[in-house]
């Protein structure tokens, strides 16, 4: 019996403050005005995408006591954001990061329940937790958590968040017209929750929402990460974009969800992943080789060097050979607020790989951080490109991807002009919605309350 063709899932994520962009490139906008959001929203819907992605940031990026070029910008507030883009789409998910170390339930709740009503039933929350002491500085409670206490927080801070979605039932509030009274069936928004976390009680004052609850992303990576999706996500935002890969990552998650009661589909894994496209496959490579030039500066790669060696490298020739001392091992005082500090979990191994690597392809210090933080996934002619995802998809290495193109906001627009339409006349891309929630274009079955978190 032949294996099903699957349908890929393809979403966008606004390539705001984030190492993909090329603010640079003559063709880049803004990445604060609206208009930049309504062009790029507007293309994801135009392409049939099953939702857009923004990242979230609490805190500016600095290394060295200066601020990262990429933040100087800003970084608007996420929920202001979706909802405003609420109003100029009609079938486009629209999914926010928000944190949930810093955050309290009964206030995401509310948005999330807002924003589901105002955009009848297109939201979603990828859960993240923070890290670090540096973004802790901007919150009154200040500081940080460990990992374990972190993801138990997060964990404990989306089952609040669930008992509140769940706290109406259906038509708790009914109109007597004749009477012209509100007549109650019930405890409408009632809801108690107590635990090591939090200890909250009262009436959520938001009535159910189209989709009862949004949808769920988590980002995590590490085994906390994988088991918090798995027992409580509806996708996982990854970044295992390549076929060895994305295959590991994908049947370990996905074998993890029997325990908790789910299925495979219950479950859907979505690596982030940039395109580089051309008219044929060398002009996207030539393309590809510039824009990640763009992306490495001598002066950036000097910066993502500091962060693996976590030690002021500032005289360092770029254009040299890797520096001969080793990294210092510890907490990194170097690279404060950058998520990608925490993946070297053992730099001084990292880095006898990377001067293996340097030596045997004679490579410089930047022409080696261009290698190691590579981030374009697909590059080639639009043909080549929709193979490519199709290959991943169909072996079971994604469920399908969210694209970051390196320019904002046009940078989306070749790939819904050109590859949208080859993987639709392939059939495994839609031609057109078939449904109006986010959890529907996703094929995810509708929630429903969860008896145990009804109040008395």
């Amino acid at each position: 019996m032949s294996k099903p063709v699957k349908q890929i899932h393809l979403a966008a994520h606004f390539p705001g403050v984030n190492n993909t962009t090329v603010w640079s490139d003559p063709n880049s906008g803004s990445h604060i005005e609206f208009e930049s959001f309504v062009h790029f929203a507007q293309t994801a819907e135009r392409g049939k995408f099953d939702f857009l992605f923004l990242a979230e940031g609490l805190r500016l990026r600095e290394q060295g006591g200066q601020i990262y070029d990429l933040d100087v910008v800003g970084r608007p507030d996420t929920f202001t954001v979706l909802a405003a883009l609420a109003a100029v789409t009609e079938r486009l998910g629209l999914t926010g990061t928000i944190n949930s170390t810093f955050n309290e339930p009964y206030e995401v709740a509310r948005q999330f329940a807002s924003l589901d009503h105002l955009s009848d039933g297109r939201a979603a929350w990828n859960v993240v937790t923070s890290w670090d002491a540096f973004t802790g500085e901007n919150f009154r409670r200040g500081g940080f958590l460990a990992e374990d206490q972190r993801y138990s927080r997060a964990e404990s801070f989306l089952a609040a968040a669930h008992t509140l979605f769940d706290a109406w039932h259906g038509d708790e509030i009914l109109a007597d017209k004749q009477a012209g009274q509100f007549l109650s069936t019930g405890n409408p928004g009632e809801f108690s929750y107590r635990d090591e976390h939090f200890d909250i009680c009262g009436r959520f004052n938001v009535p159910r929402s189209p989709q009862g609850r949004p949808v769920v992303f988590q980002a995590g990576d590490s085994d906390h990460g994988r088991e918090f999706a798995a027992r409580a996500a509806d996708a996982i935002f990854s970044r295992h974009g390549t076929l060895t890969e994305g295959q590991a990552f994908y049947a370990d998650v996905k074998g993890r969800l029997d325990k908790y009661g789910r299925r495979p589909e219950d479950l859907l894994i979505l690596p982030a992943a940039t395109f580089v496209l051309g008219d044929t496959d060398a002009e996207a490579a030539d393309i590809a080789h510039e824009v990640r030039l763009a992306q490495v500066s001598p002066a950036t790669a000097i910066k993502f060097l500091e962060q693996l060696w976590n030690r002021e490298l500032s005289d360092h020739d770029p254009d040299g050979p890797l520096p001969t001392v080793d990294p210092v091992v510890g907490e990194n005082t170097i690279a404060r607020g950058r998520a990608s500090v925490r993946m070297h979990r053992d730099p001084i191994a990292v880095a006898h790989e990377w001067r293996a690597k340097a030596e045997a392809e004679g490579l410089t210090t930047r022409e080696l951080i261009v290698e190691v933080t590579g981030r374009q996934n697909f590059i080639g002619a639009p043909e080549s490109v929709a193979e490519q995802i199709n290959t991943l998809v169909q072996a079971d290495a994604a469920d399908g991807f969210i694209l970051v193109p390196h320019v904002t906001p046009t940078g989306l627009d070749p790939f819904v002009d050109r590859v949208v339409p080859l993987l639709q006349e392939r059939g495994v891309f839609r031609a057109d919605y078939t449904g109006s929630t986010l959890r529907e274009h996703l094929g995810l079955a509708a929630s429903s309350p969860d008896p145990g978190h009804r109040p008395a």
